[in-house]
């Protein structure tokens, strides 16, 4: 019998503002924002290596999120980097889980609340 399997087509954010969101993804992630974006869209989609939906709902976020991302640096930026990095573009920190050994990881917020954390690269643990 042959392995079924699925391909993850978007991971989908609710949001107040998707093109203000999407945009802070997109500078975060070095990510496109579709083509056809526009800034009043009620659907903004970044296109990656996983797509990011945001899309515009009235309801306001109100517990933490079931799902989050993990994200790490690329081309040698390590953690810290990332971590200030990502301030600049408008996160926030959460909770520091570093541990003086170096492993651990930042809980980060974007502009929206939605949690995100920050944890090294596989090439700072060698």
């Amino acid at each position: 019998m042959a392995e079924r399997m699925i391909d993850v087509h978007y991971v989908t954010f609710d949001c107040a503002r998707p093109y203000e969101l999407a945009t802070f993804w997109s500078e975060a992630t070095g990510w496109e924002l579709h083509p056809e974006t526009a800034k009043d869209d009620d659907e903004v989609l970044v296109q990656g290596s996983v797509n990011l939906l945001f899309i515009k709902v009235p309801e306001g976020k109100t517990v933490k999120n079931r799902v989050h991302v993990d994200v790490t640096g690329t081309d040698g930026t390590t953690r810290e980097q990332e971590v200030e990095r990502l301030l600049t573009l408008g996160a926030t920190i959460s909770a520091d889980h570093r541990n003086p050994d170096g492993s651990g990881w930042v809980t980060m917020l974007d502009p929206e609340g939605n949690e995100f954390c920050v944890c090294r690269a596989d090439y700072e643990r060698n």
